[in-house]
């Protein structure tokens, strides 16, 4: 976990060391709020982090100060219901349809028969897109042509995965926020339809968000939680990105279960995400 994490990490830890060139026992408060700002982490964030820590911090005092961030409730909602259908949303270009593939790969090795929908009926370039994916897993694909009703393609999907066993289902959506008061509707009619479909359905809407947009990330996603209620975050591209701070600053605005992190382009490429090991690897280019 924690070499998976470096890999994540791995520019975010780049600029610590500029910061930081050499590990120590103990650092200046001064030189750990650099350290913050340099990830990454909102200004007002790391004014309420170094409030209560010393003037000479060590690794424990850091690691309990940048930990009292997660320290929240959460509902992970892990449903028994087969098939589980999850609705994946979230702004063009943060990484929604590979996210998919992600998930629906993961799905496939713990032995589970997936199923997509190519709900952003919006972008001609999403349904190529997600379709793509589904051939190169080897995945069933319900989708229609640029235009059509989504919501058409939700309930179509769903009640293929009841009549033929499939365990998960994975709807994707479409991502403008520009026009919220239209892709507002067309979300809340998805999620209707989906409860028609399968009642209860979707069990878990999972919002994705670009790691390297840091307070705008924390903006469509309050945006997005308004509009249908969030269940989840799943943040991508922290691998292509020194902003690997940024998931503090989202912990902190949103106050939602974070459930993985995107690593790369592959399927295979996405962790499930552990507080400790996100923060245990950025201390450990800080602290001997």
């Amino acid at each position: 976990m924690f070499n998976l994490f470096k890999k994540v990490l791995g520019k975010t830890n780049d600029a610590i060391k500029d910061v930081v060139p050499k590990k120590r026992k103990n650092i200046p408060k001064d030189e750990f709020e650099d350290i913050l700002l340099e990830a990454d982490v909102n200004y007002e964030l790391v004014e309420k982090l170094l409030a209560s820590l010393p003037k000479t911090i060590n690794r424990i005092q850091a690691f309990n100060s940048l930990i009292s961030i997660f320290q929240y409730d959460v509902d992970f909602k892990n449903s028994k219901e087969t098939p589980f259908v999850e609705m994946i949303i979230g702004v063009n270009g943060a990484g929604k349809t590979t996210t998919i593939a992600k998930l629906a790969y993961r799905y496939q090795q713990e032995g589970k028969k997936v199923i997509l929908g190519a709900g952003d009926t919006f972008r001609a370039a999403a349904i190529a897109q997600l379709t793509r994916w589904a051939d190169k897993l080897h995945l069933p694909i319900v989708s229609t042509q640029q235009g059509h009703d989504p919501s058409a393609v939700v309930y179509d999907t769903i009640e293929s995965a009841v009549a033929k066993g499939y365990d998960h289902v994975i709807i994707d959506t479409a991502g403008r926020l520009h026009t919220q008061v239209n892709l507002s509707e067309e979300l809340k009619k998805m999620i209707r339809i989906a409860n028609k479909a399968k009642v209860g359905a979707p069990h878990r809407k999972m919002l994705v968000l670009d790691g390297t947009q840091g307070s705008s990330s924390v903006n469509q996603a309050k945006a997005f939680n308004e509009m249908i209620g969030i269940d989840g975050i799943i943040i991508t591209k922290l691998d292509g990105t020194a902003k690997g701070g940024s998931v503090f600053s989202i912990a902190n605005e949103l106050k939602m279960p974070i459930f993985y992190i995107g690593t790369g382009e592959q399927p295979e490429d996405l962790i499930t995400f552990k507080a400790n090991a996100y923060i245990n690897t950025i201390l450990d280019e800080i602290f001997i």
